[in-house]
């Protein structure tokens, strides 16, 4: 921690770093002086959120940090007993979860390939990730809107952030590295497998909706 995050710590109490929590992802680059005093007040932070049932996953060298509910050991699919979810599950539509999916999948290789830190693509990018996955249309528009949608929805969830640009320019998305700690490395490994189902799931909607 550097002397400059020591002086602003004290500017904050404990309500004032757990309040931002509890409302979603910190991130070291938009505030500065927040992510500061939650380094300073960490391991209060921890005690009093571990009463409410939560714990918080902080990554210090990607620079975020959000809560999740406590797991109970050996299985990530279960909180502890008696505690009401703080921390509520989104169900995701299977296009979206694919494209989550690719996404994290593409940083990996970027991360592979060293030099930059910040995986931005284009639209057009994002979209050809995923159109090769999707059953096929002929109504192309009605497809790029589709996906549009998802791209949208990830953006709302956090893990894209739209980049600003003139008019004339394409829009540009940063994959925020928080993506990293909800697809993890096992995750990933198994990535070939999971997409086969992914692509049966989608193609069986198709065929139902037809």
């Amino acid at each position: 921690m550097t002397e400059t995050d020591l002086e602003i710590a004290p500017q904050y109490d404990l309500s004032a770093v757990v309040i931002p929590l509890l409302k979603g992802v910190i991130y070291q680059e938009a505030d500065s002086a927040l992510w500061g005093a939650l380094m300073a007040l960490q391991a209060r932070v921890r005690d009093y959120i571990a009463v409410l049932g939560l714990e918080l996953v902080l990554d210090e060298a990607e620079g975020y940090a959000f809560l999740r509910s406590r797991q109970v050991a050996g299985d990530p699919d279960e909180v502890e007993p008696k505690l009401p979810r703080l921390i509520a599950r989104r169900p995701l539509s299977f296009p979206v979860s694919l494209l989550l999916a690719l996404l994290r999948k593409r940083l990996a290789e970027f991360d592979r390939g060293g030099g930059d830190t910040r995986l931005v693509l284009s639209r057009e990018d994002i979209v050809e990730l995923i159109r090769v996955f999707l059953p096929q249309s002929s109504n192309e528009a009605r497809l790029i809107d589709q996906i549009e949608t998802h791209i949208n929805k990830i953006v709302e969830l956090g893990f894209l952030r739209k980049l600003k640009t003139s008019s004339s320019q394409a829009a540009t998305f940063e994959v925020r590295r928080i993506l990293k700690a909800f697809v993890d490395a096992q995750w990933l490994s198994e990535f070939d497998n999971r997409l086969a189902e992914y692509q049966l799931q989608l193609v069986g909607g198709a065929e139902g909706g037809e």
